[in-house]
């Protein structure tokens, strides 16, 4: 009766261990968890910023100083400009018979 006893002492200790790992195991899972999703936000706030910055770089009259002022660009005159039709697309045949 004491060897039985024994044995199932041993086992409830052995299943105690195993409660406490896991939940350890569970605990450290979800910090890391928790970082990572903050780490998330800060990209989301990072992307954020970047696409202003983008669309701040982007803009019309920026642009346009640039290629005036780097690139020497000026806007034509109206006598300069020609216009011109787009050209007339003819179908293509199709082979085959279909």
């Amino acid at each position: 009766m004491v060897r039985f006893n024994m044995i199932l002492l041993l086992i409830v200790v052995v299943c105690a261990l195993g409660v406490v790992t896991s939940q350890h195991r569970a605990r450290k899972l979800f910090q890391d968890l928790e970082g990572e999703q903050e780490r998330a936000r800060q990209l989301d706030v990072e992307y954020g910023q970047l696409q202003l910055e983008m669309s701040t770089w982007a803009t019309h009259p920026r642009i346009e100083k640039i290629a005036r002022d780097r690139l020497h660009m000026v806007t034509p005159d109206a006598t300069g400009k020609v216009v011109t039709p787009p050209p007339v697309l003819k179908p293509v045949a199709k082979k085959g018979g279909h």
